[in-house]
């Protein structure tokens, strides 16, 4: 694709967010129903094309882990259209008033709820991304304009294909919702650079994205970072239910941004509780790899490095630090983490405090897994991406980081003086 086309359907679909920014919110409700019984009544089309898609990924050595990002299945497809449907069910969020007063000269002032305009995902592989990006962008009053990985390319199509369809039916340009299907980086390079065209952007995606992102684009984005999570078990903590949480924070899915990366654990509870967690977390297919004071209670645990410490694996791999105190938790966090989803676990509500005040990350968890950080989980519908930086939009991005606000002022003829 030449830079002329994109720029050209960027302008369709800049076009098309001006009418879906008027349209009324059961328009745009009933597009997402439409969205979710097309999905559920041509599922199996869906997941033989996402076939095609895993074997080429296979016969390129694609990771597991990435894989079963990519797949589809029954399940998966009836999840993306219960995530549309949970969508519609929210509460409208365009021309929310979000507070309002009086001035003494008799303006009324008022901050209102609108649209961002066009909404522009890049993303990496996983096909559901695209059904929950645009029921978002939708649902928040946006033209969604989605650019996947090459890896998805045929599911991507397919899933928009649907997607446009519903809009049609409902009453919405097609171009409500859009594909830019040349997956090459001088493309995605010009697609980040469509100032005017695009009025915010979100990458969901690896380091090799986020460096291209913050290297080319010129359209404001919002940064959906690494997930480099950590567990801190205290030395109050319930080892019972630290275990579970460890388990699942690991090996519930490997290859999302809300798995557990680092497990620490205080150095009272540490001869008790390590030989317990590595025999579940090893009998899971996990990798344990340790400090010096780990591997002393745990001989024959590989040795963590300092890289590992730093690592987003998104693989049965997990580092492994014993920790002298809270502040030895904090500290390591305080130098390790990608500012995602950290988590606590004890029964000392001073130190829970002391972590949700002094850990700086998007989302802070005390005795409960992370990967409980997701729109859906959150009661959000379903997420665009998770944001970790701090400026508009923090943590699971759901309808309502979707919009801006607009100052309204009601007067009478007022003039300043």
């Amino acid at each position: 694709m030449t830079t002329p086309e994109l720029e050209e359907l960027a302008r369709r679909v800049r076009a098309a967010s001006r009418v879906v920014a008027r349209a009324s919110g059961p328009v745009r409700d009933d597009a997402l129903r439409m969205a979710a019984d097309l999905l559920e009544e041509e599922w199996s089309a869906l997941v033989d094309v996402n076939r095609g898609d895993l074997a080429r990924a296979e016969s390129a050595g694609m990771a597991a882990s990435a894989q079963d990002r990519l797949r589809l299945t029954e399940a998966r497809v009836r999840a993306m259209a219960a995530g549309l449907r949970g969508v519609a069910r929210l509460a409208d969020p365009v021309g929310e008033v979000l507070d309002g007063w009086v001035r003494p000269n008799g303006l009324r002032v008022s901050r209102v709820r609108v649209p961002l305009g066009v909404v522009g995902v890049i993303y990496e592989n996983r096909p559901n991304v695209t059904s929950d990006a645009a029921g978002l962008c939708l649902k928040a009053g946006n033209a969604a304009f989605l650019r996947g990985s090459a890896s998805a390319l045929d599911s991507n199509r397919a899933i928009v294909a649907l997607l446009r369809r519903a809009a049609s039916k409902a009453g919405l340009p097609e171009d409500a919702v859009a594909l830019v299907e040349d997956t090459s980086h001088e493309t995605a390079v010009a697609f980040m650079r469509l100032r005017g065209l695009v009025d915010c952007l979100i990458p969901r995606g690896g380091p090799s994205l986020i460096a291209s992102l913050l290297e080319h684009a010129t359209v404001p984005y919002v940064l959906d970072g690494d997930g480099n999570c950590h567990v801190y078990v205290d030395a109050t903590a319930d080892l019972s239910m630290a275990l579970d949480i460890v388990v699942n924070a690991k090996t519930h899915r490997f290859g999302v941004c809300n798995a557990a990366e680092t497990i620490l654990v205080h150095a009272a509870v540490a001869e008790a509780f390590l030989p317990t967690m590595a025999s579940a977390l090893t009998g899971a297919g996990v990798e344990l790899r340790g400090d010096e004071r780990v591997r002393a209670i745990l001989p024959g645990t590989a040795v963590a490095e300092e890289t590992d410490f730093a690592t987003e694996f998104l693989a049965p791999i997990v580092a492994v630090g014993v920790v002298d105190d809270l502040d030895g938790a904090i500290e390591h966090i305080t130098r390790y983490s990608s500012g995602h989803s950290e988590a606590i676990v004890t029964t000392e509500v001073r130190a829970a405090d002391r972590f949700v005040a002094e850990v700086d990350a998007a989302a802070v968890l005390v005795n409960a897994s992370t990967r409980f950080i997701d729109g859906e989980e959150l009661g959000l519908g379903a997420e665009v991406g998770i944001s970790t930086q701090k400026l508009h939009a923090r943590g699971p991005m759901g309808v309502r980081e979707l919009t801006s606000v607009k100052w309204v002022v009601r007067g009478d003829g007022q003039v300043r003086e």
